[in-house]
C-alpha cells in the first residue's frame, strides 16, 4: 500500500511539474492573502437522558492566510492556513451550555477561474482539509443535570469547497478584494468517546461529523 501511495505522489508530483513547465510563465502567477472568515457550524448533541438534538446555531469565526500558485489565468492551487472558533448552544431542562472548539484547518485546494488576473474574477475551489484541534470548552449555566463530558479527538478530517469574486483595485490587477462562500463537510467523527467515565456522566458528542458554512472577505496579492 505504501509503495503504490509514493508511486501515486510520485505521478503526481512529476505531472505538476510538466504542466507547469509547457505554460508560458507569462500567465503563472503567485498569490499571498488574508481573509476573515465568518462561520456557523452544524453538529448533534446528545442529552442526558440519552436523546439528540441539534443546538442552535451561533456564529463563529476563522481567520487565516492563503499561498497560491497560478498555472494560468484559469486554474491553479492553493494551500491555506485557518484559524477557526466554532459554537453551539443548547437547552436542557432550563440549563443552558454553550460548545466551543477551536481548530487550525489547513485546506489544500484546486482552483478555477474565469480570469484571474480580470477587472472581476468568478472562482471555485474544492479539495481536503486536515483539522487539528487546539482547544474545546464546555460552559452550563442554571443548575445541573449529571456530568456532561466534551471529549474531541485531536485530528479531524474534510472536505472543503467554495466560491467567489475577486476584484482588482489598482491600475495592473494584482492587488484584489475578495468576497466568497466556503463550506467543510466533515469526513469522519470527531468525538472521542474512547475514556471511562462514571456512572452519573455521559458524553455529549457521539459520532458527530462537523459540517461548516462561512462567508469570506479578504485581500490578496499577485506576484
Amino acid at each position: 500500500m505504501k509503495t503504490i501511495q509514493h508511486k501515486f505522489s510520485l505521478s503526481l508530483a512529476i505531472g505538476i511539474i510538466l504542466l507547469t513547465a509547457s505554460i508560458p510563465a507569462s500567465s503563472q502567477s503567485g498569490e499571498f492573502g488574508l481573509r476573515f472568515m465568518p462561520a456557523f457550524t452544524k453538529f448533534d448533541i446528545n442529552t442526558s437522558s440519552g436523546n439528540t438534538i441539534k443546538g442552535d446555531i451561533d456564529l463563529g469565526y476563522g481567520v487565516g492566510a492563503l499561498l497560491g500558485f497560478h498555472f494560468s489565468d484559469y486554474v491553479g492551487i492553493q494551500g491555506e492556513i485557518i484559524y477557526s472558533s466554532f459554537a453551539q448552544k443548547y437547552n436542557e431542562d432550563n440549563i443552558e451550555r454553550n460548545i466551543n472548539l477551536k481548530y487550525v484547518n489547513i485546506p489544500l485546494l484546486l482552483s478555477l477561474n474565469t480570469g484571474k488576473k480580470k477587472a472581476v474574477n468568478f472562482g471555485v475551489v474544492a479539495g481536503p482539509q486536515i483539522g487539528l484541534n487546539v482547544g474545546s470548552k464546555l460552559l452550563s449555566s442554571g443548575g445541573s443535570i449529571g456530568d456532561p463530558i466534551l471529549s474531541v479527538k485531536k485530528g479531524d478530517l474534510g472536505f472543503a469547497y467554495g466560491a467567489g469574486l475577486d476584484f482588482g483595485l489598482n491600475p495592473n490587477r494584482t492587488f484584489r478584494l475578495g468576497l466568497g462562500f466556503r463550506g467543510v463537510h466533515g469526513l469522519i467523527d470527531i468525538s472521542d468517546n474512547s475514556n471511562t467515565i462514571g456512572d452519573n456522566s455521559y458524553y455529549i458528542l457521539d459520532r458527530t461529523k462537523i459540517k461548516v458554512y462561512s462567508g469570506y472577505i479578504g485581500i490578496s496579492f499577485l506576484f
